[in-house]
């Protein structure tokens, strides 16, 4: 099975701000290495989930040191309350019977 780097981040943001931050979260540029990403936000739309898929966990950490990544948090930071991140390798779950009809 295919193994997967992924890097996910919780944000708890100020209420009625979901909009606003969405735009600020999405990256000016591609960041090179990453190949998808995907945000979910809580019923409330308080709490904002981000999962994205890597080449590798350098390849992340060069994106997370760059001066693009830098500008991203800083548009973000007035709308965030509190953050949550975490590096993370695995690999899709085999469910018996799953696709199969």
């Amino acid at each position: 099975m295919k193994e997967h780097f992924v890097w996910v981040t919780t944000r708890r943001i100020r209420p009625g701000t979901l909009n606003d931050f969405e735009n600020a979260w999405r990256p000016a540029t591609h960041p090179e290495g990453m190949h998808r990403a995907f945000a979910y936000w809580s019923q409330d739309e308080q709490e904002i989930t981000g999962v994205s898929f890597w080449d590798s966990e350098e390849a992340c950490d060069s994106w997370r040191a760059s001066e693009s990544e830098t500008q991203r948090r800083a548009a973000m930071a007035s709308y965030v309350v509190e953050e949550r991140e975490g590096f993370y390798r695995g690999r899709e779950l085999a469910i018996p019977g799953a696709g199969r009809g």
